[in-house]
């Protein structure tokens, strides 16, 4: 893989950067001689008081947002999300010297990678490269062939609608920063396409319609208020692996949203566990759970085949609770109202960050 340094940052950053770069190449990435365009992990220097963003040609370029501060913030995730955002990158590293470097991911992760004799950049590669390794699968096929019994939905959509509703009820709905405060109307655009997000809340439902297809939130929707079929809920109903996207059944006549980014993942659980009738996943975490090594992006498959392998390896993968490092927890079951009923004594809002 390539790999490509771009824009300008403080010397603390700059000194860092060079020593990732090494590290990089010891992990086996190459330089792209190039402006960055054609490279498939790019470190951008920034500055906290005018970050540019990297303009990327394509969502498979994996953008880290580098810069540095001289303490450790108060509100680690509060005070580096926003240059997450305002940098239009993948994931920011904030560096602290002395301390290590924070890691913020668009899920609300916020984790350190502490600085131990010097060998911070390792560490850091250690992280970042199988993140930029990862394939994204957030392309969406619309195929207007949806069974016209299905237009109002069924028993299912009702279901999912009740869970959602359910989970608002119960806090577990983390609403993303308000990215409409932070960035200007075309960057929001950008950030939307890059990540296949729209806000308004995390977490997503999903319920197995037959052997092959199964109904799932949309992106970028309040999940309390999961109305309308084919907007709100959409049917999934294959996976075209070489273009990497997922294809949905829908009315044709009704203008569709996306499918949550997280649809590969529940595509993989539902082709590999015959058994589970509903997914869930939240923001939120169970003690005493197995959880996945890397905290790969939502909408990948590398995500999707960690939490399939977790699930595997459980007694029940019917039902069962797995964790995604940094992120939250996948839940099984035969419906989403048995998920709910038997997770919800045992969640913890709060999600532990390594």
């Amino acid at each position: 893989m390539r790999y490509a340094v771009t824009g300008s940052g403080d010397p603390a950053a700059a000194s860092l950067a060079r020593k990732i770069v090494a590290a990089l190449e010891r992990a086996g990435f190459e330089p792209e001689r190039g402006p960055g365009r054609d490279a498939d992990l790019v470190l951008n220097l920034v500055d906290p008081a005018e970050p540019r963003p990297f303009r990327r040609r394509s969502r498979g370029t994996f953008v880290a947002a580098l810069w540095s501060r001289p303490a450790l913030p108060g509100d680690r995730l509060r005070d580096t999300y926003p240059m997450l955002v305002r940098a239009l990158a993948n994931i920011s590293l904030c560096y602290v010297p002395g301390e290590g470097v924070l890691f913020t991911t668009m899920e609300r992760g916020c984790y350190l990678v502490a600085e131990n004799d010097g060998a911070v950049a390792d560490a850091v590669v250690e992280r970042l490269a199988p993140l930029a390794r990862a394939r994204l699968v957030i392309d969406n096929e619309f195929r207007p062939d949806l069974e016209r019994e299905l237009w109002d939905g069924d028993e299912l959509t009702r279901e999912i609608g009740e869970a959602g509703r359910r989970l608002g009820r119960l806090g577990l709905l983390p609403a993303p920063f308000p990215l409409e405060e932070l960035l200007d109307e075309r960057d929001l655009r950008q950030v939307k396409r890059l990540y296949g997000i729209g806000g308004l809340s995390y977490g997503n439902l999903s319920a197995r319609k037959d052997a092959r297809r199964f109904w799932m939130s949309a992106s970028g929707v309040d999940k309390s208020r999961l109305v309308d079929v084919g907007r709100d809920i959409l049917l999934v109903s294959g996976y075209d692996e070489d273009a990497g996207r997922i294809v949905l059944s829908v009315r044709p006549d009704l203008e569709p949203r996306r499918v949550s980014v997280d649809a590969i993942e529940h595509w993989t659980i539902y082709r590999e566990h015959p058994g589970v009738g509903a997914i869930l996943h939240v923001h939120a975490w169970v003690e005493g759970i197995r959880a996945t090594e890397v905290n790969y992006p939502c909408g990948t498959a590398e995500l999707a085949a960690s939490v399939a392998a977790l699930l595997a390896a459980e007694p029940e993968p019917e039902r069962a609770v797995v964790g995604l490092r940094n992120h939250g927890i996948t839940a099984t079951g035969a419906s989403l109202t048995e998920i709910l009923d038997r997770i919800e004594p045992h969640l913890l809002r709060q999600v532990p960050m390594t």
